[in-house]
């Protein structure tokens, strides 16, 4: 390869997978270690876990982050959260765990949130804002079940509640006035973001450039081949200030112009020493969910893996072709079937709903490998 070029570096679709399932760290079997900080080393090299309010199986926080540590447990997570205070929840492209160190860059989104809330929020008045606030400060960390004296609502949406104080300890969590000091499945705790972290003072607000080089480098960790699409997931805005910085990088020779086989006018990007040694395979089984860092964005997953993912959970049942909550399984390095689970928690048990294959390979072959992790995930499943 030649350095500093800017003529696009040729990569085939299987070169290209490889280089963004070693990024993903679905290559290896423990590729983080064991122990709390295991989940912390995930959780920095990833950027975000998100997290998702399905609960037909484990949490897709805790199923993420098992994938790449098989000695994870729930405890860890929690750990970080509550006790080390390591990892943070806010908002991503979802919402997702984020390491605390990064919190800086996500200070002007929160100050936007202040100055201009979203219409989910036009409902909440300066007084609902001040009286929850006040009540954490005075009283402590609480829930939304530690608010009994609401004067209930009718719900404006499936997913609203209708206790007001609920609308107002959102708004107060996304305008960082408010953290989530821990969680308890999906029940979260609120408290005062300074009293939380003990600061002395608050971290400094990060600049908008500096935000963009945040992502960049993100995106290049986790993913190893970048574009603007996959870098800007669901945030197109901050497209021109990305590709200016990578215009910019490439003239410097640190990163490299990369052209994918099938990707057309898609443009992506790679440092040089990523490319300097691909991967050859990517040995393993993982039964992924669909909010797996690899899968949720559905045209990157469909180029690199020619796997078109299908999230039917919210599709009526005699219309889906997979299931209700679909898992892709990953088995060295190709997409070979999507399995529908469902754990029975009163027979601690997962029940196989729906078994689909849409890969290449010895099925017979697969299956039993297939077989095997999802008894480790049932151990899981169901550990204390």
């Amino acid at each position: 390869m030649p350095e500093h070029s800017i003529t696009p570096f040729p990569l085939t679709q299987l070169q290209a997978r490889h280089i963004w399932l070693h990024a993903q760290k679905l290559d290896a079997a423990a590729p983080f270690g064991s122990g709390p900080e295991a989940t912390l080393a995930a959780i920095e090299h990833l950027g975000y876990v998100q997290i998702d309010t399905i609960n037909v199986i484990e949490r897709c926080h805790h199923h993420i982050l098992w994938t790449r540590i098989p000695a994870y447990r729930r405890d860890h997570l929690r750990q970080a959260q509550t006790i080390d205070k390591t990892v943070f929840e806010y908002w991503t492209h979802a919402l997702s765990y984020i390491p605390t160190k990064d919190l800086r860059f996500f200070i002007a989104d929160m100050e936007l949130q202040r100055k201009s809330p979203k219409s989910w929020f036009s409902s909440v008045t300066a007084s609902d804002l001040r009286k929850v606030i006040a009540r954490i400060r005075d009283h402590g960390a609480l829930s939304i079940r530690d608010i009994d004296d609401d004067v209930l609502v009718e719900k404006d949406h499936a997913w609203a509640s209708r206790k007001p104080s609920k609308r107002a300890l959102q708004l107060a969590f996304h305008a960082g006035k408010l953290t989530i000091s821990e969680r308890s499945g999906m029940l979260k705790t609120y408290e005062l973001m300074d009293r939380h972290f003990q600061w002395d003072s608050r971290p400094r607000k990060a600049s908008e450039n500096q935000v963009a080089n945040y992502l960049l480098d993100r995106a290049l960790r986790s993913q190893g081949l970048a574009s603007l699409d996959s870098i800007c997931h669901l945030n197109p805005k901050r497209k021109p200030l990305l590709r200016q910085l990578i215009e910019a990088r490439v003239r410097r020779g640190r990163l490299v112009p990369v052209a994918i086989d099938g990707a057309g006018k898609l443009e992506h990007w790679a440092c040089p020493q990523a490319l300097a040694g691909i991967p050859e395979a990517a040995a393993g089984v993982h039964i992924l969910t669909p909010f797996d860092p690899l899968i949720i964005q559905r045209k990157r997953l469909k180029l690199f893996f020619g796997y078109e993912h299908l999230f039917e959970a919210y599709v009526p049942k005699e219309k889906r072709v997979h299931g209700y909550l679909g898992l892709p399984v990953l088995v060295d390095g190709e997409i070979v079937a999507v399995v529908d689970i469902k754990a029975d928690r009163a027979r601690r048990e997962l029940l196989l709903q729906q078994w689909t294959w849409v890969g290449k390979g010895e099925q017979s072959l697969h299956k039993r490998a297939i077989e095997e992790k999802l008894h480790q995930f049932e151990r899981f499943q169901f550990a204390p």
